[in-house]
Parts: C-alpha cells; sequence; structure tokens
C-alpha cells in the first residue's frame, strides 16, 4: 500500500483481539521511531515497550480502563527528559562525531546552538519540550504502524503521576507523556473498524498563502 492507503487504513483502534504482533513487525515499528525527527535530533525521550501481561494489567486502570491497555500485542510508552543537562548535550555531541568521523571540536558551534537554545530555560519549559519530541515521535509510529499494517490507538488518556511510580520513571530520569497500544484489530468487537474515517476536507484544513 501507498503512504495515504496506509494512513486510510489505520484508525484509532477501540478493541483489540491479543494476538501478538511478530517480532519483525515490532522491530521494524520500533526502528522507524528510532528515526524520527526530533529537535536538534536530542531524541530526549525513551520508549519502554510493554508485554508483559501482568504489567499491562496494573496499567489497565491508571489508563481509566480502556481495554486496549490489556488486549494489545504491545504496550508502548513515551517517557520524556525531566531535564536537559550538559551532560545531556554532550553525550549526543559525542555520539555525533563518534557516528560521523568527526571531532568534537568540530562540533562545537553546533553543541553551542543546542545548549544555547535549551540550557537556559526553566526545567518545566524543558520538559515541556522534551515532551513535544515524543508527539513527532509518535506521529512517525503511527504512520510505521499503517505501512506495516498493525492496528495502533495512540493514548493520552492516563494519569501520568501514576504511570511515572509504577514504572519507576523518576529514578530514570523521566516522565510518561504518551502511550500507544499496538495489536491486531478485533473487528467483530469494536464499533470503529467499519466506520467511515472522518476528516475535514483539504480545501477547509490547508490554508495556501
Amino acid at each position: 500500500m501507498s503512504l495515504i492507503d496506509s494512513l486510510s487504513w489505520r484508525y484509532a483502534t477501540k478493541r483489540m483481539t491479543g494476538n501478538k504482533v511478530s517480532a519483525e513487525k515490532m522491530d521494524a515499528l520500533l526502528e522507524a521511531i528510532r528515526l524520527s525527527a526530533s529537535g536538534f535530533g536530542l531524541q530526549p525521550y525513551k520508549i519502554l515497550v510493554i508485554e508483559n501481561p501482568e504489567l499491562k494489567a496494573k496499567i489497565q486502570p491508571i489508563a481509566y480502563g480502556q481495554p486496549q491497555a490489556v488486549e494489545s500485542s504491545h504496550l508502548l510508552v513515551f517517557a520524556a527528559w525531566n531535564d536537559i543537562t550538559e551532560t545531556q548535550i554532550d553525550a549526543f555531541i559525542q555520539l555525533v562525531a563518534d557516528t560521523r568521523g568527526l571531532s568534537v571540536d568540530m562540533l562545537g558551534d553546533y553543541r553551542g546552538a543546542i545548549a544555547g537554545s535549551l540550557l537556559g530555560r526553566p526545567v518545566e519549559d524543558k520538559r515541556n519540550w522534551a515532551a513535544r519530541q515524543a508527539y513527532l515521535a509518535m506521529g512517525t509510529a503511527l504512520a510505521a504502524a499503517g505501512e506495516l499494517q498493525i492496528d495502533s490507538t495512540p493514548m493520552e488518556g492516563f494519569i501520568p503521576a501514576q504511570l511515572d511510580e509504577l514504572l519507576g520513571l523518576e529514578a530514570m530520569g523521566l516522565h510518561s507523556v504518551l502511550m500507544l497500544a499496538v495489536g491486531e484489530r478485533d473487528a467483530a468487537n469494536d464499533f470503529m473498524a467499519t466506520a467511515t474515517k472522518v476528516r475535514y476536507a483539504k480545501e477547509d484544513l490547508v490554508i495556501n498563502l
């Protein structure tokens, strides 16, 4: 399928069968997320992949009882950094240098641009900026899931503080932003499986200047 066909096929799946997504498809989905765009390329988040049924059962009430939490094959938690520090920026610059065969000194202007943009902000602003990068990764994940024919449900409906406590995210320097349930649609029990996708017409959405 083309990308447009894949996006037309996908929807926020309300019920899933519990059948497992293959390891190959999961690897491809996670690779797409890894390659997603982010500000400066910094990727200020982690993706927690939850397959354990007992842990998913504990998450379900935190997610207001949504069935996808337990019916999914895998539950992905997008968790953003709590802060952005000199140490994290230096680690990223080292990664750039190692990947591209450069010296760290050659990247001084790049490091300065990142540090100048981020380090002087209040911590809450940095947390919010990191969370927005996680949303970019979620967009990539949804498009990739559609192309891979993996059903998915993006989930903002959960209690972040309780999920953070359950998963021990504070100790990792992280906070939960989004969840993505992935699996196989249960077409017989999902009233949305045959519903026509509703989107504004292009002329009502796009403003040409």
